[in-house]
């Protein structure tokens, strides 16, 4: 229908090198839209937020226009995006208001016909609904999603979903359960807008390269009552909630409602993974995936912001390590505060990138996204002895955590966090051992508990996330005793 509109070229007004407004309008201007967009994927955009009455594409230049029918859903639309920015086929879509107040366009009843075609097919497809208010949310709408995952590979936290979820608005309350031996999450939003939107965006999508896939459905609660802030439920508006670790059955106080019964799926077997054939996943960043074409998938990551005065080779394979089992690790000779770490495989580099990427080390924030290198090639014979020194070649090492099919390392992934896990303690080795193993390397050992039921496992708590960080890369395979040698992880509990 496309065919109808006129061919923008600045003579009726419109100018494809705006500057960018600060003015509101209910026009919008898209920038670096992928080439042969389709206006579907273009009023996907927009849909939520509202109804749109103009559309114009410009193919050859990569951008469009888009006229809502309100400036209220305009800026709608633009405050959310500016916290959440787009993409479409994996590709990032810049949107600012346009200097125009409306667009101006030839043969408007074709185009009315045509949009008002495609709104109607999206409300049915679930993007808008019938009796939806201006945002295209419907009245009554609960804010609360029922989220269930499937092809539970990896585990999946409270954090992980908090992160994924969050960047469709504000997430106040999570509760997460086991129910017919499914993964199951009940999570509330500050407004319906924000649950619409996340559902229409993320439902049937994966979390990690094929595994944990999301299935989501508005539920029947119209909120959550948290009684506990712990690792299976957390209210993000009350900092004095309990943990609840004397009862650990009672996280919350709703009555769940009844679902029917679905069978689990089978896992995803490690070893049998085709990663080639998998959809998108979400993590880090998450990301509004509007077509699910696989991406390019690599399992080498671009590691940035590093501080050259003291990161090493080693000290990076330590701390992604935690991950995933890293092959080669290389800092750039040119620019040291830049290195590309190989993982094993993509889903690895996926689950790398999610709980690293914004952490920080030795003082510095790190940005971690995927290379567009498809490995990390080692130095030829003819380098010299300071760029042989900054690649390194770990494939054959013995510290990798996850080689061993099946490993128990596999249900112990967690985000960095100011508690470490510690194990393989031999019994000659006593707390204060260890409280000064830490100390002397400049930690500050908040707290520390050893396991009750094995002494071979312990707590501890330091000062930071970013201690712990640097704590783990110093300690971990430190010889303690009798060629024992310490294991050193994050924690999801607390002390």
């Amino acid at each position: 229908w496309s065919s109808g509109l006129p061919t923008v070229d600045g003579t009726d007004g419109l100018c494809v090198s705006e500057r960018a407004p600060c003015i509101p309008s209910r026009v919008l201007h898209l920038r670096q839209l992928p080439f042969n967009i389709t206006e579907q994927e273009v009023l996907a955009l927009a849909l939520p937020f509202g109804r749109v009455s103009k559309l114009i594409t410009l193919k050859a230049k990569n951008q469009g226009f888009l006229e809502m029918a309100s400036e209220e859903a305009a800026v709608t639309m633009m405050n959310y995006y500016t916290s959440a920015p787009p993409t479409i086929r994996n590709q990032p879509v810049f949107i600012q208001y346009s200097n125009h107040r409306e667009l101006k366009t030839d043969n408007l009843t074709n185009q009315r016909a045509a949009l008002q075609a495609i709104s109607t097919a999206a409300m049915h497809s679930g993007t808008m609904a019938p009796g939806s208010d201006g945002r295209g949310v419907v009245h009554g709408q609960s804010p609360v999603l029922r989220i269930i995952v499937e092809n539970l590979f990896y585990p999946v936290t409270l954090e992980v979903l908090q992160q994924i979820f969050s960047k469709f608005g504000s997430v106040l309350k999570i509760i997460t359960f086991t129910r017919n031996n499914q993964f199951q999450a009940l999570l509330q939003f500050s407004d319906a807008v924000h649950a619409q939107h996340a559902k229409a965006s993320l439902d049937g999508q994966n979390i990690y390269n094929g595994c944990c896939t999301l299935r989501i459905d508005f539920s029947k609660l119209s909120a959550l009552n948290v009684k506990y802030n712990n690792d299976k439920s957390r209210d993000f508006t009350r900092s004095d909630l309990p943990t609840g670790e004397l009862d650990p059955t009672a996280a919350f106080s709703v009555a769940l409602p009844t679902y029917g019964a679905s069978a689990f799926p089978p896992t995803f077997q490690h070893t049998g993974l085709s990663v080639a054939a998998v959809p998108g996943s979400l993590m880090s960043p998450p990301r509004v995936s509007l077509q699910m074409a696989p991406p390019a998938i690599h399992s080498v990551l671009l590691v940035s912001n590093l501080n050259p005065e003291s990161v090493s080779p080693q000290c990076l394979f330590i701390l992604f390590g935690v991950y995933g089992d890293v092959q080669r690790v290389k800092i750039l000779f040119n620019k040291k505060e830049n290195a590309l770490v190989q993982m094993s495989d993509a889903t690895q580099a996926q689950l790398a990138m999610s709980h690293l990427n914004g952490q920080r080390l030795h003082g510095n924030v790190i940005r971690v996204m995927l290379s567009k290198h498809p490995v990390v090639q080692l130095p030829r014979g003819g380098a010299g002895q300071e760029e042989q020194v900054l690649t390194r070649d770990f494939s054959g090492s013995a510290l990798h955590r996850f080689k061993k099919p099946g490993s128990k390392n596999f249900n112990n992934i967690f985000p960095p966090s100011a508690t470490l896990h510690l194990s393989n303690i031999p019994s000659s080795v006593s707390e204060e051992d260890l409280k000064d193993l830490f100390s002397s390397r400049g930690f500050t050992v908040k707290a520390f508990k050893f396991f009750q039921k094995d002494r071979k496992m312990a707590l501890m708590q330091l000062a930071s996330v970013e201690e712990a960080i640097e704590a783990l890369i110093v300690l971990h395979d430190h010889l303690l005793d009798h060629n024992q040698h310490l294991r050193v992880s994050f924690s999801k509990s607390t002390i």
